[in-house]
């Protein structure tokens, strides 16, 4: 795969790189209301070429229980798939399928991080499989197909 640091996508104007704080030198996208409400969502390459996402959970990431909500972990792993594919994706995609299990809760403080990989890149299809962790405990894991987006004319 194509060094992330050389894609389309950190030509994005949506792209906003930290220069502070916890996530300094990580990047996120601000174009999807969504996700810029329900972050913030971080992302990077490492030093071997995998991206690595992470959040840090707050409050607002809580339910009843005090539990990281679980449509918060599966708004992160979709924000991970489209993190971890955009070596590969050059342009637009949407979420075709997506598909997850729940192993355990995550509480507020936690840094919970995600590592995945494309499993497979076809010429309309990226299929991507990842997991989410605090430190060594596994917390989620999913898998999703995004669809490339050809733009209309």
């Amino acid at each position: 795969m194509d060094d992330i640091t050389h894609s389309a996508q950190f030509e994005r104007s949506d792209l906003q790189l930290a220069t502070e704080g916890e996530f300094a030198g990580w990047r996120r996208w601000t174009r999807d209301n969504y996700e810029t409400h329900a972050g913030p969502f971080w992302h990077r390459t490492e030093a071997d070429g995998r991206v690595r996402c992470a959040f840090r959970v707050e409050k607002k990431h809580l339910n009843g229980a005090g539990n990281v909500h679980g449509g918060c972990f599966m708004s992160f792993a979709d924000y991970c798939l489209f993190a971890i594919a955009s070596p590969v994706l050059q342009g637009t995609g949407v979420t075709v399928s997506f598909s997850c299990e729940f192993l355990d809760a995550a509480r507020e403080g936690e840094l919970i991080e995600c590592f995945g990989k494309v499993s497979r890149a076809g010429g309309s299809l990226i299929f991507i499989r990842g997991e989410l962790k605090s430190a060594e405990r596994l917390l989620f894991t999913f898998s999703g197909t995004i669809k490339r987006v050809k733009p209309r004319a």
